[in-house]
């Protein structure tokens, strides 16, 4: 039997963004209550906000995503994170039908109408809706999702005290099959390195790649202190060019240290005087232990501190405004 394609309307993203103080007459205090989600130039409350099971985001994971914190009433490096997400767009022929000042403006409006001035924005673009074929050419109308929510991926005590990592037998996917620079929504490689460390009880999993040096870690780069010095893979090596990552590489600077990227091996993770981890989610947070090995005293060290320190200063200066 022949599936007929789903008929697709057209989203309208560029509908006008009405102001969050227009609130919804006859609404209930259960709907009050539940987080507003933008999809498509509609802003909904999360129990009405779904997407076609045709949609090839869910099918094929045929789609891209970016992670943005906001912190103060301010977005931090918002036009750092549009630009990448352009770039992935572009590298997989995604045509995103908002421009980046409509996609601003809808992410500050979805932010707005959830009254929070903390948290974290998860922007998706799928392929669209299309028939059950692979052909991305079925999906005439790629969609914007933007989910606005509080996120706290480790407790501060974990900050305080450093997190543990191990080395999983699934390596990082190469750039000759899907190149890391794409936050693509197809995860999965990640997902079962993840799987990887909850099965060894760490808080966090060393991926490799194929000539056994660190790529990253399962949703963090990784920066690797000895001597003073401070290292981290390439993005040759299969390192995502993380926003964090690149105010890492700032902070450094201004406490007077360079950044040097290199190959590293597990071994240089072991004897390493200090290491941590950077993302948007994870923030910058200190290693105290691989593969069962201590790092350093076993403590978080000097200068991770110092880079926590001035990094959670730089987030309370964020560039863009989300409230007047």
């Amino acid at each position: 039997m022949v599936l007929e394609e789903p008929k697709a309307v057209a989203p309208s993203p560029n509908a006008a963004v009405k102001p969050a103080d227009e609130k919804r007459k006859g609404a209930t205090s259960a709907e009050a209550k539940q987080s507003t989600i933008y999809i498509d130039g509609q802003f909904l409350p999360e129990s009405e906000a779904k997407v076609s099971v045709f949609d090839h985001g869910l099918l094929y994971g045929d789609g891209i995503f970016e992670g943005i914190r906001f912190y103060n009433g301010r977005v931090f490096r918002l036009e750092e994170h549009l630009d990448r997400l352009w770039d992935s767009a572009r590298s997989i022929c995604l045509e995103i039908p908002l421009s980046k000042e409509e996609m601003t403006e809808a992410l500050l409006e979805t932010i707005r109408r959830n009254g929070l001035r903390d948290g974290y924005i998860r922007q998706v673009v799928t392929r669209g809706v299309g028939n059950l074929g692979l052909n991305p050419m079925q999906c005439r109308h790629p969609s914007v999702i933007i989910i606005v929510a509080t996120i706290a991926l480790y407790s501060e005590e974990v900050y305080r005290n450093g997190l543990t990592v191990v080395t999983c037998a699934t390596r990082r996917m190469s750039a000759a099959a899907l190149n890391p620079a794409v936050k693509s929504l197809n995860y999965l490689n990640n997902v079962m390195a993840r799987i990887e460390a909850n099965l060894a009880g760490a808080d966090e999993a060393l991926m490799l790649n194929d000539a056994g040096n660190v790529a990253e870690c399962t949703a963090d780069n990784v920066f690797v202190i000895k001597k003073g010095q401070i290292f981290t893979p390439p993005i040759t090596a299969g390192a995502l060019r993380g926003i964090t990552r690149s105010v890492a590489f700032e902070v450094a600077e201004e406490l007077g240290m360079q950044v040097r990227e290199t190959d590293i091996t597990r071994h240089d993770v072991f004897v390493a005087d200090e290491c941590f981890l950077t993302g948007t989610a994870a923030e910058v947070i200190p290693v105290i232990k691989a593969d069962g090995r201590v790092i350093g005293t076993g403590k978080p060290g000097p200068i991770t501190g110092r880079i926590i320190a001035r990094f959670r200063e730089l987030t309370r200066e964020g560039d863009t405004q989300i409230y007047p």
